[in-house]
């Protein structure tokens, strides 16, 4: 026998068959449910930065993604157009939803049918257009966004595109796509909200009375709420748990979560009134139904798709979640800093712009950079979905970092805007994104929940080489067999390691330039590789140590989990800042963004590797780590200041720059709209910069003393009286005032706040409700 295989003989026998043993006994139990979510989707880029060595030469091989000239008319007509509709304040104070010509117009031109193919009378476009409708559409109004959003998200759509059968889908897609059909898809419970798998819901098969005729289905009970367009819903998708105890169907009694479709207009379908959630008017409400007898070709894909309702949701959850949510929230965060930018150029306090203040210009560098960051995020993950993938790790990282950073932007515009953010009313273009904001963080996936279980809980799994190698091999039923995977598995694992571990110590002692990567086309940004290759190795290092320590025990450790979790997090949102930043041309008026994006994903990296070196339960092993990764201690520091300057130069003046950072956002030509106006205004201010500095200098002569006029609001007259200023140049001064006025205008209502108008027109003596519908 060679040698080779003498080793490997000897390794089974003496280290791989106890380890084995081991193995199974300390293995965590694991539901079917949970397998399913964790083998939901495709592992991507994720996998690269879990490995310890990304390959950065296929990060730059991923084809920018780009619109068909279909998609791209699309989105310059008929998406401004849905946006030039909508009335953000009406909606949220009189109508409460959206006006009956914008929900016409939305059918009418297939917005809801975005993911539905073409042959099915959809518009049938890519994972990138419908996220660059999104995003737009959400800089607008968030009942318009959400109401498009989710019937092509996850949903009745989605699920029939993928696993309905042809029947259903050649009934229920076409009238999908033309807006007949709204749908709404049930899946949350009062009793099981984040824990979606344990749906108190449920259907048991039986016979009973269907158009005449005894047929072979099932009796439903079910109680949601949260859902999202039920009530307006025509076709209402419902997840529940289906049982078969007479053996109906087979001798399987628990089949499992099942997905239907059921007209809303069935026998007993009961849709119940509204939620309000935040003043963001869109749709959402309860159902229910009790003992509802509904047929097996009810089920999406069939009966023979029963049980399997769980694994359809994760996979298309997988892709939906890379789209929806992350679209919604950049579309916010254009908004935002868009506005904000610009205000704080046209705002001025002790005769300076408030951008000019270092405290202000922090936040506003925060907001810019946040913003550059999260679209990059959201771009580059959209772009996974075009390839085919279907990202789960990566989905919920967008979902949970795209908005969390959406919440800090619009808190920090709040900040800078101050009195005029926190008194509602037509003019304030912020107040409403501020009380909405938790909704984003809430939906699809709680996100404390995400960020403490899903990203590393699967990541670590799914993206580890070997863990889930090691996991199939332990389920194994031949012996021979589990025993040959589980040893290649292992030392391969070993092998893994050991080579994490040498990069760790070695970039530690010298360097992330000690490992040679070089990658990327602008200098300025190669060294950012090599460190994120560092953090890889040290990510990849701590896991592993992480789960041969702790064991089963990890699963309950969230704090450690979610800290890894951030690891990978980070490394993923520095990658898609660094692709941006090379599709676009490696921009030189980006560099600034993406050098403040990328130092502070690494800063927070490393933060959260050592908050995992510093509470590890061995404190001795916690300490060796910290000792291999970071031998001289922290070395990745918070972005310098100079780049805060940087980025609001661009922010608070028109250019290529603020306009491709913010390139979605619609914008109205008018001075009555908020937005409209600050971006008149600040054109304005532009152009009365110098005639200012006039007026200041003759200010500083004392040509205004003594006269009462000669304050911040009269002295453009009193200058024009007094001959500093020309015709023309007083001209350009009022209108730069009528604008700016306008701008900082803040409104005001009767006392009761209109109570007796509105009851005037209902003809009611009763506060005025939100109707129901």
């Amino acid at each position: 026998m060679p040698l080779s295989q003498q080793i490997k003989a000897f390794r089974k026998r003496h280290i791989s068959r106890p380890l084995l043993s081991k193995f199974k006994k300390v293995l965590p139990s694991m539901s079917d449910t949970e397998r399913d979510a964790i083998e939901a989707g495709t592992v991507w880029w994720d996998a690269q930065l879990f490995s310890g060595k990304p390959d950065w030469t296929m990060l730059q091989q991923f084809p920018k993604p780009t619109l068909t000239a279909a998609e791209q008319s699309f989105l310059d007509h008929e998406v401004v157009h849905a946006c030039s509709l909508v009335d953000d304040w009406k909606i949220t104070t009189e109508d409460f939803d959206l006006p009956a010509e914008a929900w016409h117009y939305i059918k009418s031109k297939r917005f809801l049918g975005m993911i539905i193919p073409e042959q099915y009378g959809g518009l049938g476009f890519s994972a990138f257009a419908h996220s660059e409708v999104m995003t737009r559409l959400s800089t607008r109004n968030s009942a318009l966004a959400v109401s498009v959003m989710v019937p092509n998200s996850l949903g009745p759509g989605e699920l029939l595109v993928h696993y309905g059968t042809e029947e259903q889908k050649n009934h229920y897609l076409p009238r999908l796509a033309r807006g007949e059909d709204i749908p709404a898809f049930a899946l949350t419970s009062p009793w099981a909200g984040s824990d979606a798998a344990a749906i108190p819901d449920s259907g048991v098969v039986c016979m009973g009375e269907w158009n005449g005729q005894q047929v072979l289905g099932m009796s439903v009970s079910w109680n949601k709420r949260y859902i999202t367009l039920a009530p307006v819903c025509t076709l209402l998708g419902l997840a529940f748990r289906l049982f078969d105890p007479d053996g109906l169907l087979g001798d399987k009694k628990d089949l499992g979560i099942t997905c239907a479709l059921v007209p809303h207009d069935h026998p007993g379908v009961q849709i119940g009134r509204r939620h309000f959630p935040l003043n963001a008017m869109f749709m959402n409400g309860p159902t229910e139904g009790k003992n509802v007898f509904m047929p097996l070709d009810f089920i999406i894909g069939g009966p023979q798709m029963a049980g399997q309702g769980w694994r359809m949701l994760m996979e298309c959850l997988a892709a939906g979640r890379s789209i929806s949510l992350p679209s919604s929230n950049v579309g916010m965060a254009q908004m935002t800093v868009r506005a904000v930018g610009a205000y704080s150029r046209i705002r001025k306090q002790f005769n300076l712009s408030i951008g000019k203040f270092e405290g202000i210009e922090e936040v506003l560098a925060r907001m810019g950079a946040y913003t550059y960051m999260t679209n990059a995020v959201r771009v580059m993950t959209a772009g996974a979905v075009d390839l085919g993938e279907k990202p789960s790790v990566v989905s919920s990282i967008a979902k949970y970092h795209v908005t969390e950073r959406a919440r800090v932007i619009v808190n920090d515009g709040m900040d800078i805007i101050g009195g005029k953010g926190i008194c509602l009313g037509p003019s304030n273009f912020l107040g409403r994104a501020y009380q909405q904001i938790p909704v984003g963080i809430t939906v699809e996936g709680a996100n404390i929940l995400t960020r403490s279980l899903i990203i590393f809980g699967q990541g670590a799994i799914r993206c580890h080489p070997y863990v889930l190698k090691e996991m199939a091999a332990v389920q194994e039923t031949d012996p021979t067999i589990a025993l040959a995977k589980f040893d290649d598995a292992l030392f391969g694992h070993i092998g893994f390691a050991c080579k994490n571990g040498v990069r760790s110590l070695f970039s530690g002692l010298f360097g992330s330039a000690v490992l040679g990567v070089k990658a990327g086309t602008a200098l300025a940004m190669r060294p950012y590789y090599g460190q994120i290759t560092r953090l890889s190795s040290a990510l990849a290092l701590s896991a592993d140590v992480a789960m041969l320590v702790l064991g089963g025990s990890l699963k309950k450790r969230e704090k450690i989990s979610a800290r890894l979790g951030d690891v990978l997090s980070q490394l993923y949102l520095a990658s898609a800042t660094l692709k941006q930043f090379e599709d676009h041309g490696a921009q030189a008026d980006e560099a600034a963004f993406v050098h403040w994006s990328v130092q502070d994903a690494l800063e927070k990296a490393q933060a959260a590797l050592l908050n995992v070196y510093r509470n590890f339960p061995n404190r001795w092993i916690g300490a060796a780590l910290r000792l291999i990764v970071f031998p001289w201690g922290g070395v990745f520091r918070r972005p310098n200041d100079r780049l805060d300057r940087a980025i609001c130069e661009q922010l608070m003046q028109p250019g290529a720059a603020r306009d491709r950072l913010t390139a979605n956002c619609y914008i109205p030509d008018s001075d009555q709209d908020p937005i409209g106006a600050i971006e008149k205004a600040l054109r304005a201010t532009m152009r009365a910069e110098p005639i200012d500095a006039k007026i200041r200098d003759a200010e500083k002569r004392g040509v205004f003393d003594g006269h009462p006029a000669g304050n911040v609001r009269d002295i453009t007259e009193l200058a024009h009286q007094l001959n500093q200023i020309s015709d023309e140049e007083y001209a350009l001064l009022r209108e730069r005032d009528r604008l700016r006025d306008k701008v900082i205008h803040v409104d005001d209502f009767p006392f009761d706040l209109g109570l007796a108008r509105m009851q005037a027109a209902t003809g009611s003596s009763t506060p005025h409700t939100t109707k129901e519908s």
